[in-house]
């Protein structure tokens, strides 16, 4: 039998590493732009991923896990090809959003697996764990809508 702590300690530094992803993502992706408005933006979203990431970590915490301090494998790899993108694309506004808008694809569907797993796991709504989850998906899913107008906006400028 699973120990229903351990397997929820898994989801959660799942989701820890997406965040940081987000994280780096977001900051690099304000180094990527000139636009003033839209570089404000990434430094936000990297700073709400940033703390993300530590209230996931506190809830590792409190389950009594280790809380991951990483980022994923595959985040790094996007990051490398959204910065060989960038380099080749001249780092225009429409490029780096796509770019940012398919990371936060990522973490949107990441958010719904895990708590899909959570909820697996017996973890509802009254369960500090999956409220916490489920907070934050809310905010991946705002974060992605407003990543898509903006993307759409500097799609109909160019």
């Amino acid at each position: 039998m699973s120990n229903p702590n351990k397997d929820t300690i898994d989801v959660l530094n799942d989701l820890i590493e997406y965040s940081k992803d987000g994280e780096k993502g977001f900051k690099a992706s304000a180094d990527d732009v000139k636009n003033p408005q839209l570089k404000a933006f990434f430094v936000q979203r990297a700073g709400e991923c940033a703390s993300a990431a530590a209230e996931l970590q506190g809830e590792v915490r409190r389950l009594g896990g280790d809380p991951e301090t990483s980022t994923s494998i595959s985040g790094d790899l996007h990051r490398g090809w959204v910065n060989l993108k960038s380099m080749v694309t001249g780092k225009d506004e429409e490029a780096v959003l796509n770019e940012v808008e398919r990371g936060e694809d990522h973490a949107l569907k990441a958010y719904k697996d895990g708590r899909e797993k959570l909820v697996k796991l017996g973890r509802t709504a009254n369960d500090s764990s999956y409220a916490l989850v489920e907070k934050q998906l809310q905010g991946v899913q705002r974060n992605h809508d407003q990543v898509k107008a903006l993307r759409n906006a500097a799609r109909a400028r160019s």
